[in-house]
């Protein structure tokens, strides 16, 4: 049995079946309509979208760019699967979970994250795949989004360390050592909590906004430091896929930056981009976008390649796979028939 913090709601009288499956039907229909309006609208209608993803398929199909572009496209299946994989061991840390199903429960949230703000669709999507415990779940998704956090705080301070260092700071040594005893413990500070969850239990304690989620997460001190660790080097191997994706694409546009300043670059526009909440997957661009111009633009980098890139990839990273997404969001089963318990 679990501990009593957790699982501890109260279950409200089911409603008529019939009813039920009506506001699921048209919960659906309206993720649907939603996804479909906003892929068109950013990879369609927008009209630099638009140019970049033609730009993309005829690199991919002619020219100098077509084998990284394919090889960007190749990764796109390893970056959620490596997503899968986190969610799937820190799912069945909760209940008997299938790779396959970790698999749709994630596209699942990328399709419902893409129509919602700051991605919250995302837990939903995950904790409907579950059959039980689904709210301790909530802790369990925050767990796996926070290992992908720690991950980029630890590679982008290190990037806008670079930047910092190279083109803002380039005589002041006191102040680079301040810049980098603060880096070091801004990253001790994301990465010591992953450890000691109670330290995250007692900020959602301390900040009175935060205190109605706790129960939601109290889950978390019962994950072992080593599944953490697993999780946490999965968050390091996605990252590294993404900042590789990125890389290619910049490559199949023409821009050329010298390896070390690119990685900087793109890990700085990862964290910059993390650090702004967005109202969906859509807003997300701009601040990309924005991030990445400034950063490649420090190294001589015209902007059009690298903003056809970042478009590019937040279309084969985001978009397609969002699209995917749709073929499971209609079978979902939201409710799930409740097994009698016995005293």
């Amino acid at each position: 049995m679990p501990p009593d913090h957790l699982q501890n709601y109260a279950r409200k009288p089911e409603e008529p079946t019939s009813r039920r499956r009506v506001w699921v039907i048209l919960g659906k229909l309206l993720i649907t309509g939603l996804t479909l309006a906003l892929l068109y609208h950013s990879v369609v209608a927008d009209a630099a979208t638009a140019a970049a993803w033609r730009q993309l398929l005829q690199s991919a199909l002619t020219g100098e760019g077509r084998a990284p572009v394919l090889a960007a496209l190749a990764l796109v299946p390893v970056n959620w699967g490596l997503e899968a994989w986190k969610w799937w061991r820190l799912a069945r840390h909760l209940e008997p979970v299938s790779f396959r199903r970790a698999f749709r429960a994630v596209l699942v949230g990328l399709t419902l994250g893409f129509v919602t703000p700051n991605r919250v669709g995302d837990y939903a999507g995950r904790i409907i795949e579950l059959k039980s415990r689904r709210l301790d779940a909530l802790g369990a998704v925050f767990l796996g989004r926070y290992c992908q956090l720690v991950a980029t705080v630890v590679a982008g301070s290190l990037g806008l360390l670079y930047f910092l260092f190279t083109f803002y700071l380039p005589g002041f040594p006191a102040t680079k050592l301040g810049l980098v005893v603060a880096a070091l413990f801004l990253n001790l500070a994301v990465l010591v909590p992953l450890y000691r969850s109670r330290l995250l239990l007692s900020l959602f304690t301390i900040v009175r906004p935060l205190r109605r989620f706790r129960r939601y997460v109290a889950v978390m001190p019962t994950y072992p430091a080593r599944l953490l660790s697993a999780v946490l080097a999965g968050a390091g191997l996605r990252y590294a896929v993404f900042c590789l994706q990125f890389g290619l694409l910049l490559y199949a546009y023409g821009a050329r930056p010298a390896v070390g300043p690119a990685l900087a670059a793109i890990a700085g526009t990862l964290l910059l981009k993390s650090l702004v909440p967005s109202l969906n997957a859509l807003a997300d661009v701009g601040v990309r976008e924005l991030s990445a111009t400034h950063l490649f633009g420090l190294l001589g980098e015209p902007v059009l390649p690298v903003l056809s890139a970042s478009l590019s990839l937040w279309v084969i990273n985001i978009a397609l796979p969002s699209a995917a997404g749709l073929l499971f969001v209609m079978r979902l089963k939201v409710f799930r028939k409740r097994k009698p318990t016995t005293s």
